[in-house]
């Protein structure tokens, strides 16, 4: 058993082997608990091979940084790194939901050579058992009839789903992935801790935590020969699309990944790994069942779907025949998977095997159906269901844990508190499990080395032909301290796994054999209704912020400008204010109280429980962008979380103080510098497919009625009278610079209809946005018969109004011209809006027709 060390006995200096920062892992190490193994350390209080080869191949720190301070440099960047790639996980508590950073620690996990080969033995093993015993279960039942596997652990358990009992998934697999949960012990020997078949999740978390981190020591990486990854997302990938091939008739399948949504606890990584195989990212919502078939809403109607990568937990799947509450499954699923007519990575009904009693049997199935003993044990279990295994355990349950044997509480098996009276009440339902005091991985952070318990996810992927192939990496997680959980809910760490080699390292890409035509027609994404409606009001989210901030910033610095503007112009911008939000109902306007509207404007700017107001506005943006995060790039999602954050924080201020305008001036400036920047990304970083369009529809909806609104506000109070209105109303369309170099001194009606009315050069007139939505509209998916309703709506050309219109006209009937117009061009943009909705949203109105593959 390791010896406890002091510090001042651990061996360190500059002319160590292992160089500077070795030296320094060693000084500023914290001993490991007595009784445990020290990752870091072996029992003479010297780094362990792979540490030493580690430490020697980390550059000594630039000049003027001692090697603790590099250190925490490098840590530093890693949670910058993290925060910049908006690399989130979602904790549940009874206030809510919460989204927070990711948690990654600078220092890998070693793993040698000889370690890996017997774990990668070992998963194999159990994998190959895992599907072998599926068959069994879901067939003839062998097991249950030879007493390998109580009937009553069995069918009690609401992971086994009768109504898949006899049913052969497409594609021939159950399980396309599953996941082990090793941690080793104080002998240094790995165990098995837990196991999971449904969708396990971190594969996502992995792949970001191993880009991170190897670009933090590239040196170590590349030397000590860690293994790739790339290979198995691709196998994973293609191991589900030639089982969806045979479901399309040999034709290119349809695969995507399904998930929960936004609230679930791992989004992130469901939207940066549909990302990076290339699949559509849906939602329950986002598939219907027709035909026992699967399909995809789409904005072009409805596209069967061939291949399914779960990220939902089974009895979430199908409020049909599973739980009647889920809000996150698709209603048929269940009887389009015995129908065949969908391949799922995992198949459902593979629940039970992730019980902690199952651990108990599992060995002696081993033994019965492959004649080998498991490589790799379990934590010893027993389940209280079968007397003799409760009897024995009964008086010894000091130094174990007490764990239900079905799902709790939305999880797979709950810890509790020993209670002999609730086991003997309900002995099926509980498991008690051995303990393990897990080795100790060191956490890097404030100076110090510091070991942590730390458990190892393992991911084994079948290749389609019988064999399993273990990712060589995986995610471990450490807990804050001996009696925690390891659970990122709980206050688990991540760290990257790095698997040693000592021959080459796997050099495959992500990037398969040449595609054909074929291929590329299929691969160019779907957009989904439901990702269609939230590209849709990102652009009018987008578009109404930049409004609703262009209209305080000039409301603001007219009142703090003092000036002498006419009582119409401020009627005029006190109603636009009411109107947009800005300022609520009932406030006196600008002509009755400057001042009270002043302050009505400011405490109403970061209100975010208000739904019209800048920071509500705000919110919603980055509401919709993380619902579209496959879609988006890092730059463009963290733009819209950013704006949030330092909005709100440039508004913060003691409990009940309104801030003053300038503490607001400068937030609203750069907001309205990050908005700009926001809709260039729109503009010229996104690829024109249907998604787009209907961004770009939504947002130029969004300035019409914006426009429209200000125009018929200004012409209705008069405001137009003075030059003072004509200035400002200029400013709101952000078009002052091209009207004075147009027509100089002259300020007349006819010359402002002009400009922001009639000119489809101007994006901001009237004419502008309608020419674009025409433009845009006819690219809607959609044949011309349904695409006519919507132009319908709209002026067949320019603005409704032409110059010519105009000769002769004094600006009396030019005001009444351009208020009715305004008035109509608005209805008509409202109008439209609900339409696109129908069409493209809802699946209504004979959208519901199917697409041909």
């Amino acid at each position: 058993m390791p010896q406890q060390q002091s510090q001042s006995t651990l061996p360190f200096g500059t002319g160590a082997p292992h160089g500077v920062a070795g030296s320094t892992l060693l000084r500023r190490a914290t001993p490991a608990d007595l009784g445990v193994r020290d990752e870091l350390r072996d029992d003479t209080g010297a780094l362990r091979p792979a540490w030493a080869r580690f430490a020697a191949l980390i550059p000594d720190p630039p000049a003027g940084l001692d090697p603790t301070s590099d250190l925490d440099r490098r840590t530093a960047q890693v949670a910058e790194r993290i925060r910049l790639d908006g690399v989130t996980h979602n904790v549940f508590s009874e206030t809510g939901v919460a989204a927070r950073p990711w948690s990654l620690e600078l220092l890998p996990l070693l793993v040698e050579p000889a370690d890996w080969a017997h774990i990668e033995r070992g998963v194999v093993q159990r994998a190959a058992l895992l599907e072998t015993m599926l068959a069994d279960l879901y067939g003839p039942q062998r097991l249950l009839h030879d007493g390998l596997l109580p009937p009553a652990l069995l069918l009690r358990h609401p992971g086994y789903l009768r109504p898949m009992r006899g049913v052969e998934p497409a594609g021939g697999m159950r399980l396309h992935i599953v996941a082990f949960d090793l941690a080793r012990g104080p002998a240094g020997r790995w165990w098995v801790v837990a196991q999971r078949t449904q969708g396990p999740s971190g594969l996502g978390y992995v792949l970001h935590n191993r880009l991170v981190i190897s670009r933090q020591f590239p040196d170590a990486f590349r030397e000590l020969h860690v293994q790739h990854i790339a290979s198995s997302y691709r196998r994973l990938l293609d191991t589900l699309e030639n089982s969806a091939r045979a479901v399309a008739g040999g034709a290119t399948p349809r695969v995507v990944l399904l998930t929960p949504g936004p609230y679930s606890e791992t989004y992130f990584e469901h939207a940066y790994l549909a990302r990076y195989l290339g699949v559509p990212l849906v939602e329950g919502g986002d598939l219907t069942v027709r035909g026992d078939r699967l399909y995809l809403k789409t904005v072009d109607g409805l596209e069967q779907v061939h291949g399914v990568l779960r990220r939902l937990d089974d009895d979430f799947c199908d409020p049909l025949e599973l739980r009647p509450d889920s809000a996150l499954g698709v209603p048929g699923l269940l009887q389009a998977a015995r129908a065949g007519t969908v391949a799922m990575a995992n198949a459902l009904g593979s629940g039970f095997l992730e019980s902690p009693a199952m651990q108990g049997f599992i060995p002696g199935i081993s033994q019965r159906l492959t004649g080998d003993a498991l490589l790799l044990p379990s934590l010893p279990a027993w389940w209280c269901g079968e007397e003799a295994a409760w009897l024995d355990v009964r008086g010894r349950l000091d130094d174990k844990l007490l764990r239900s044997t079905f799902p709790q509480a939305g999880r797979t098996s709950r810890v509790f508190e020993r209670a002999h009276a609730q086991i003997d009440a309900d002995p099926d339902a509980w498991t008690v499990q051995g303990r393990l005091r897990f080795s100790r991985a060191p956490i890097w952070g404030g100076g110090m080395a510091v070991p942590r318990p730390a458990m190892v996810r393992v991911y084994a992927i079948a290749d389609g032909g019988g064999r399993w192939h273990v990712l060589p990496g995986g995610m471990t997680r450490v807990s804050q301290r001996e009696d925690s959980s390891v659970s990122m809910q709980r206050g688990g760490s991540s760290l990257d796994t790095w698997v040693l080699t000592d021959g080459p390292v796997d050099t495959f890409s992500m990037l398969p054999q040449r595609l054909q035509v074929d291929d590329i027609v299929q691969r160019r994404g779907p957009v989904s209704s439901r990702t269609g409606e939230n590209m849709f009001w990102l652009g009018r989210y987008t578009e109404r912020t930049e409004q609703m901030v262009s209209l305080a910033r000039a409301t603001l610095q007219l009142i703090d400008a003092d000036s002498d503007a006419s009582d119409p112009v401020l009627e005029a911008l006190s109603a636009l204010a009411v109107r947009s939000g800005l300022a609520p109902e009932g406030v006196p306007t600008l002509v009755q109280s400057a001042h009270l509207f002043q302050r009505a404007v400011l405490a109403g700017l970061g209100d975010t429980k208000d739904a019209v107001s800048i920071a509500y506005n705000l919110q919603a943006l980055e509401r919709s962008s993380i619902s579209l995060r496959e879609r988006l790039s890092s730059e463009q999602w963290g733009l819209f979380r950013v704006m949030r954050e330092t909005f709100a924080a440039a508004l913060d201020g003691p409990e009940g103080v309104i801030p003053d305008w300038p503490q607001v001036q400068p937030a609203l400036d750069r907001l309205a510098l990050q908005l700009s920047a926001a809709t260039g990304g729109q503009t010229d970083r996104m690829t024109r497919d249907h998604g787009w369009r209907l961004l770009a529809v939504g947002r130029l909806l969004e300035r019409l009625v914006g426009v429209t609104s200000c125009m018929r506000v200004f012409v209705t109070s008069g405001a137009l009278d003075s030059a003072a209105g004509i200035d400002l109303l200029l400013d709101l369309f952000d078009s002052a610079i091209t009207f004075r170099a147009r027509y100089q001194r002259h300020e007349d009606l006819l010359a402002l209809t002009d400009l922001l009315v009639l000119d489809s050069a101007n994006p901001r007139a009237f004419a502008g946005v309608l020419r674009r939505l025409r433009t845009e509209l006819r690219k809607l998916p959609g044949d011309e018969a349904s695409i006519a309703p919507f132009l319908a709506l709209l002026p067949a050309e320019g603005a409704g109004l032409a110059l010519e219109d105009l000769r002769g006209v004094d600006d009396a009937q030019i005001a009444h011209r351009l208020q009715d117009l305004s008035q109509s061009l608005h209805a008509a943009a409202l109008s439209l809006a609900d339409a696109i909705g129908l069409r493209y949203f809802t699946l209504a109105g004979g959208t519901d027709e199917l697409q041909r593959v």
